[in-house]
């Protein structure tokens, strides 16, 4: 075995540039899932025993990065929280629990209407009413 595989990785590359796939929200899990098994299978420590402690160190570094890399990537939230860091808009979402109160009003009434609905009409055009809110939400933060 030999050092190929590290030498052409860099601990400072993104998640995406890691796993050679584009930096955006959509991804292809199953692709993801393929990309973590080869990268782990390149970087496993006991493919460097031979090579020394040094070595096994160093695989078991990349091993860890692409481990973490993997969860970022797969898990939806975490890949948009990733994502907003890497444009300089960290979320912060474990210290920022403040909500503003229409917010918060919204989310209980949209709340008591799903515990109203008695039908599939009501459901879908409570479900109306949610998908163009969240359009509208999107149009005004994008500009």
């Amino acid at each position: 075995m030999c050092w190929r595989f590290f030498i052409a990785m860099n601990l400072n590359d993104t998640d995406f540039q890691l796993f050679a796939v584009p930096a955006t929200f959509a991804q292809d899990r199953a692709a993801l899932d393929a990309r973590w098994k080869e990268l782990q299978r390149e970087a496993h420590p006991d493919r460097f025993a031979a090579q020394g402690a040094a070595a096994q160190r160093v695989a078991m570094q990349w091993s860890v990065r692409i481990n973490e890399a993997y969860q970022r990537l797969k898990d939806p939230i975490r890949r948009a929280s990733y994502i907003c860091e890497l444009h300089d808009a960290p979320l912060n979402a474990e210290n920022n629990t403040a909500m503003p109160p229409e917010f918060l009003m919204q989310q209980m009434e949209w709340r008591e209407a799903l515990d109203d609905v008695e039908d599939m009409a009501s459901l879908e055009k409570l479900q109306a009413e949610v998908e163009a809110a969240a359009r509208a939400h999107c149009r005004r933060s994008t500009g």
